[in-house]
């Protein structure tokens, strides 16, 4: 299904929903940030996805990355909470959602990278080279606090 991402647009749809959904900063030995290349919506994102029935967000983080990268990981912190309301996205089948995203910190314990239908490719980041990918405001958002390291959460 396809995706258009809208940050503080005026032309934006109205949300019609909020699904709980988590993203993993992972990063490798040489301190690279492990980043796919989404095919519904052609921007460079960290892997995750939406919360399910039956699972904490912890186990949704761990199965979104097993899924999406075969690596399997173990969540080490809490980068942030993210519920900016001016960040909305719109399905192509009229599901408009507002954001609600936690973002983990992630250790890798094992697995190996491989790429599932959702990514055109994943790729280890250094951080002087994300200015060159196309990444939407509150996914960079996400980036910058984990690279950042700051002492506490952010909420917002």
């Amino acid at each position: 299904m396809a995706r258009t991402d809208y940050y503080d647009d005026p032309d934006a749809p109205e949300p019609n929903s909020i699904v709980p959904a988590a993203v993993a900063c992972i990063t490798d030995d040489e301190g690279r940030l492990l980043l796919e290349h989404r095919v519904d919506n052609d921007l460079w994102a960290l892997p995750g996805g939406t919360h399910e029935f039956g699972e904490s967000i912890v186990q949704t983080i761990v199965r979104e990355v097993r899924e999406e990268t075969g690596l399997d990981v173990e969540v080490a912190g809490l980068v942030g909470i993210y519920t900016d309301p001016r960040a909305l996205i719109a399905y192509s089948d009229g599901e408009v959602r507002q954001q609600f995203t936690l973002s983990f910190r992630c250790r890798v314990l094992g697995g190996s990278l491989e790429k599932d239908s959702e990514s055109h490719e994943l790729r280890w980041v250094e951080r002087e080279a994300l200015d060159g990918l196309t990444i939407h405001p509150s996914m960079r958002l996400r980036i910058d606090h984990f690279l950042d390291e700051q002492e506490s959460p952010y909420l917002g």
